[in-house]
């Protein structure tokens, strides 16, 4: 059964890069004064027509906390849409955000970071007075926005006939902007397009480690390496708890640092004729359950299934960020697994695709549904890949279940290596082929854990011989005996494993 949305995001006022206010938290706690003293930041993290996302730290300049309330009013008839990192609420104009559960104490000194999606109009005012508990904060009015400067026209030349109207057309190289034809990946042209690349890994688990954005370089010379392989498509994990800067990350790594280097990346894979696949790898939740990767609620680990809390919301900004640019595509959830976590295979599925509360999973779940509808809900019509259960090696029942897509722009998405269920071509048969033959079908990771490529060998030509695309695990320099790694170098110089993808890439090109 479908649910609506249950959380308001936070993401305050418009057209401000970063407006610093002295904010008011309210809070209870032994002692502490009526009207408990706090700094607060306020900053516009991402805008666009109609809507904005935007990010408030809250600093405890006081006695501790156990518990918090901060209220403000919209003063240009804004209206809250999502939001996280605090329970929020709109009465009216009237906005109220309370602590969760998890953040609700806030010793001195501390600070909590809450964030939240909102639609505006006409004006997008900043708030301008705070409070905590009902008591007034002293708030400073931080930056008006940067104007836009206006270009000046370039005089049109008046034609002297009729001008026909060009139809758009795309490049025959480089990025397309990519459509779903049937079972085929299509450009503007309606040529046949397929993806064949490479994984980046790091960002999914570097910032939420504390150590950075990337795990090695993501420079020009290091993307060029990538496309020197004659690969045409880089998919990158991300982390939604940094892209949404919650607070249990480092303010180096998190919010719009975190986006502005992605951005920075994709960017990096487009200038090289390369698609970018932007994929959602870890997720908020807590999960103990059969093959739990770890006991944190954080999002330091692979969740069985998306959150129902925060992962709309990020899917709302990654896809506002980019909805105004078709090359770059969605990948929805890395490897869902709620098969291991039901009782029933056909439990699963309905997880899968409806999300809510589902048997064995404690936190209430995103189903694939949320996801696109969240997608579409910006206007974006990019490319969506949509992964099957199993850590997206089972796609039996991905037609019987498949969400709905107002754009008709979805492919099915699958992982395999040579320890899966799935790894052989007797079950590809069976199970891949009749999903090929109704939708585009994208294997987002392949890979094996010998060090070498027989296995590989085998699933790409499974893939060339039905014109599907493929993506190998993982371009970092890893031990490719500890696990499948393409390169000893960022230079591009590749493993024994790697040398099979690349060697393969290139005899196609």
């Amino acid at each position: 059964m479908r649910h609506p949305p249950r959380t308001f995001v936070l993401l305050t006022t418009a057209a401000f890069a970063m407006a610093s206010c002295a904010l008011a938290i309210m809070g209870t706690a032994a002692g502490a004064a009526a009207s408990p003293s706090c700094t607060v930041t306020y900053s516009v993290t991402g805008q666009w027509a109609g809507g904005f996302q935007g990010s408030v730290t809250v600093t405890n300049n006081s006695s501790a906390l156990n518990g918090w309330s901060l209220g403000f009013g919209f003063p240009a008839g804004q209206t809250l849409s999502q939001g996280w990192g605090a329970k929020w609420s709109q009465t009216g104009s009237a906005v109220t955000a309370v602590n969760e559960t998890w953040n609700a104490t806030l010793g001195t000194g501390a600070s909590v970071t809450t964030g939240f999606i909102a639609s505006w109009s006409g004006a997008n005012t900043a708030p301008g007075a705070f409070t905590l508990g009902g008591a007034a904060c002293t708030t400073d009015s931080g930056p008006g926005p940067t104007p836009t400067p206006t270009p000046t026209p370039t005089p049109t030349p008046t034609p002297t006939g009729p001008t026909p109207t060009p139809t758009p057309t795309d490049p025959t190289s480089g990025a397309p902007e990519l459509s779903v034809t049937g079972n085929r990946l299509t450009d503007r042209n309606g040529a046949t397009r397929r993806l064949l690349g490479v994984n980046r890994s790091g960002a999914e688990y570097m910032c939420v480690q504390g150590h950075g954005i990337f795990d090695g370089p993501v420079d020009d010379a290091s993307v060029r390496a990538i496309a020197d392989w004659k690969a045409n498509t880089v998919r990158i994990p991300l982390n939604e708890e940094c892209w949404l800067g919650l607070d249990n990350i480092k303010p180096e790594y998190r919010g719009a640092n975190y986006a502005d280097a992605v951005k920075g990346l994709v960017d990096r894979v487009l200038a090289h004729g390369m698609t970018p696949v932007v994929e959602l790898h870890w997720t908020y939740g807590q999960y103990t359950g059969n093959s739990s990767g770890c006991a944190d609620v954080h999002a330091s680990c692979q969740k069985p299934m998306p959150d129902a809390r925060y992962t709309p919301a990020f899917w709302t900004s990654v896809a506002n960020t980019f909805k105004n640019d078709r090359r770059v595509v969605f990948d929805l959830f890395n490897e869902p697994y709620p098969d291991r976590a039901t009782s029933t295979t056909a439990q699963a599925w309905t997880c899968w695709r409806d999300g809510g509360t589902c048997p064995g999973i404690g936190y209430e779940v995103a189903g694939m549904q949320d996801l696109v509808d969240a997608v579409r809900a910006t206007g974006a019509r990019n490319l969506v890949l949509v992964p099957g259960i199993a850590y997206s090696n089972d796609l039996s029942q991905w037609l019987t279940h498949s969400p709905t897509d107002p754009t008709g722009n979805l492919a099915a998405a699958w992982h395999v290596y040579n320890f899966n269920t799935c790894s052989s071509e007797a079950c590809w048969d069976s199970t891949l082929a009749p999903v090929a033959s109704r939708v585009p079908l994208v294997a987002g990771e392949i890979g094996e854990n010998t060090c070498a490529h027989a296995f590989i060998d085998r699933v790409m030509k499974w893939f060339d011989d039905r014109s599907l695309s493929y993506l190998g695990w993982t371009w970092n320099t890893w031990n490719c005996a500890s696990g499948p790694a393409l390169i000893t170098s960022y230079d591009g110089t590749p493993t024994a494993f790697g040398t099979g993808l690349r060697d393969h890439l290139r005899a196609l090109n």
